[in-house]
């Protein structure tokens, strides 16, 4: 996963639970997650990979864990971030603060799943930072349930990156 960011993103470590084919039992779970009501896989793909994180040197000095916020009429609209389980549960492994509230989307942009990848690589995400501070010296672990073209972590990281000494790495649950 991290070749996707390779020369776009600094990152330090980036990690994928699955990878992702098109109708494949990945997309089929992916989308009972996202769309059919089941936010309890989120919690149990965090518990899983979790587990294996906290067995890795790489991820020992982790500091925090931030998932990738969804605009709040989505929120509204779905009842649930479909990463929060899975973020909550691998801050929990790595026995580190989760935080839900330091990266906002601000700008409302369509579901990605209908586009073609340069439109998801041309579509600019509008994300803003509160209590930098809290993120300021940390590594921060970036959590999001699927990595495409990378355009949306690409985007919350470089907002991350605009402050004081933050390392970044990300965990997705499938990269496509």
């Amino acid at each position: 996963m991290k070749n996707i960011f390779y020369g776009r993103v600094p990152l330090k470590n980036a990690t994928a639970l699955f990878e992702f084919q098109k109708k494949g039992i990945t997309q089929h779970i992916m989308h009972n997650l996202k769309y059919r009501d089941q936010e309890e896989i989120s919690y149990f793909f965090g518990r899983w990979l979790g587990a294996e994180l906290k067995e890795l040197p790489a991820y020992s000095d982790v500091d925090l864990v931030i998932p990738v916020p969804l605009h709040k009429q989505k929120l509204k609209k779905r009842g649930y971030n479909q990463v929060t389980g899975f973020a909550t549960e691998i801050a929990a492994a790595l026995n580190v603060p989760y935080r839900d509230n330091i990266l906002l989307k601000v700008s409302k942009t369509n579901s990605q799943v209908f586009k073609k990848r340069l439109m998801r690589i041309q579509e600019d995400e509008v994300f803003s930072i509160t209590h930098s501070e809290a993120i300021e010296n940390k590594h921060i672990l970036l959590v999001d349930d699927i990595v495409t073209t990378g355009a949306t972590l690409e985007n919350c990281a470089n907002k991350l990156l605009q402050k004081s000494n933050v390392t970044l790495s990300f965990a997705t649950m499938a990269i496509a």
